[in-house]
């Protein structure tokens, strides 16, 4: 799983494609029409005191997920699987040096995650491949009787979406696409924000993946750029849409009270690996010797079915600051990412004396004006405010309250990765309904086939699928407290 540079594996992604396709399609075709299946929608499961984990997949992300997995309590990691025996052994290793006992190994061919699935002694397992795998792995470890929390995108076909939704309804089991950043410090404090009304009636969100790695192309034996850069080779659109939508879909209740509707998107010209390979790669390089198809820059515009507007964009090529954007306008004020800042027009009462004490000049100037029974509620809002001490210290999620420190001790990307984990065997074990579901998982993975199509039609608008059947009308947004009952 870590290592794509083998002759076998990669002849057998090809089979695995063209097999995965063929059984998707043939559910997809019933999907629009299929009421049998009950809705998984708020699942809650039966609470489980100690959580059984699997690993498929131990290269840098999955070997990441087994270490944090370590400072969990109320977890036994009982098996890890991976084609690369160095990496599976190195996960091993770290088990057994936190006085945990030692997982089961399992090695050798591309299915040999399957034998592990077989045993039947897993609760959940956490898929961490390369993408063409997470599908078939999570639909699989669904059918195994076990809870799928799978690496980002959970699909990357409209197919898969159907197929990943289908068998989560039939088994009742969770399909968790494990998006990482909607568990961020600042992901969490805007979500708040929303919930508690400071934005007012939301009207538009920005996201994006800005995160230039050109230098994958390097990788010649183990790293993501082995099989990432493929796709760059044969796709243009979107290819990783849900980090920066994520949290956008999460604030405007995608889902629940709302949901995608159509999209239209473009991409720039494919001019930037090609210069890097020439520039830095040998002449002979494989790089060298291959047409580049996505384009550097996709912006993508997502409508939604109450009119609210979304701009999803990919960049991992050009020479420019990491960002996603992470924007949320409302009627009463915006909040942007990548610096952080904030604009408000009134400021509610809840919280204005003690932004007032911050600012003693103002209370000067509300004294001198015989207005001492006064809180101004009017903000400047035609500047931005990028300090973010008092905002953090009047809308820090309970969440983050609650487990910040320890989650920025633990690490991964400062302090999401584990908030993540910890959060899902929370929920695990306390019988709740986890915070993302399959419905999130196909909606934010679909953006990258029907980004896609819309490029490839000349820009021309897509219909996003309601993957809920409906049940998104009904659904409240989730509190995403500590307890999301």
């Amino acid at each position: 799983m870590s290592s794509f540079n083998r002759r076998d594996f990669i002849k057998s992604v090809a089979a695995l494609g063209a097999v995965s396709s063929t059984v998707a399609t043939s559910v997809n075709a019933a999907s629009a029409t299929n009421q049998k299946n009950q809705t998984v929608m708020g699942l809650k499961v039966p609470a489980i005191d100690i959580v059984r984990v699997g690993f498929i997949g131990v290269g840098q992300r999955g070997a990441q997920h087994v270490r944090q997995m370590c400072h969990i309590d109320g977890v036994q990691i009982v098996a890890i699987c991976d084609t690369d025996p160095l990496m599976l052994d190195k996960s091993i290793a770290h088990v057994t040096s936190a006085n945990r006992p030692k997982p089961k190994r399992y090695t050798g061919n591309e299915y040999v995650y399957r034998d592990m699935l077989a045993v039947g002694d897993l609760d959940i397992v956490i898929i961490s491949t390369p993408w063409l795998w997470h599908t078939p792995m999570a639909v699989d470890t669904m059918n195994a009787a076990a809870h799928a929390f799978v690496e980002v995108p959970a699909a990357t076909t409209l197919e898969e979406c159907w197929l990943l939704v289908d068998t989560a309804e039939k088994t009742q089991k969770n399909c968790m696409m494990m998006e990482n950043v909607c568990y961020g410090r600042d992901e969490l404090m805007v979500l708040n924000m929303v919930r508690k009304g400071l934005f007012g009636e939301l009207l538009h969100g920005e996201a994006a993946y800005i995160h230039e790695l050109r230098s994958h192309m390097k990788h010649t034996d183990r790293g993501m750029g082995i099989w990432r850069t493929k796709w760059h080779t044969t796709k243009n659109g979107n290819l990783y849409p849900t980090h920066g939508l994520g949290p956008i879909s999460q604030y405007m209740g995608i889902n629940r009270g709302d949901r995608f509707d159509f999209l239209t998107s473009m991409s720039s010209p494919a001019l930037g690996r090609a210069a890097y390979a020439k520039r830095e790669l040998p002449a002979d390089n494989q790089w060298n010797n291959t047409r580049f198809t996505a384009g550097y820059m996709n912006t993508t515009m997502i409508k939604t079915i109450k009119g609210r507007s979304i701009v999803v964009q990919h960049d991992t090529t050009t020479p420019r600051p990491y960002s996603r954007h992470n924007l949320i306008q409302g009627v009463n004020g915006a909040f942007g990412g990548f610096p952080n800042r904030i604009a408000i027009d009134q400021l509610p009462q809840s919280i204005a004396w003690s932004f007032d004490k911050e600012h003693k000049h103002a209370v000067t100037k509300w004294k001198a004006n015989g207005k001492r029974g006064r809180k101004p509620q009017s903000q400047n809002y035609h500047r931005w405010d990028s300090d973010m001490n008092k905002w953090y210290s009047n809308y820090d999620h309970p969440l983050w309250i609650e487990m910040g420190e320890m989650s920025a001790k633990n690490g991964g990307h400062g302090g999401m990765d584990f908030l993540m984990l910890w959060r899902m065997i929370y929920l695990l074990r306390n019988g709740l309904a986890q915070d993302q579901d399959v419905y999130d998982a196909a909606a934010w993975s679909a953006i990258f086939p029907i980004s896609m199509d819309s490029v490839a039609d000349r820009s021309n608008s897509k219909t996003i699928p309601d993957f809920t059947r409906g049940v998104w009308e009904k659904t409240k947004a989730l509190d995403f407290d500590l307890g999301n009952g």
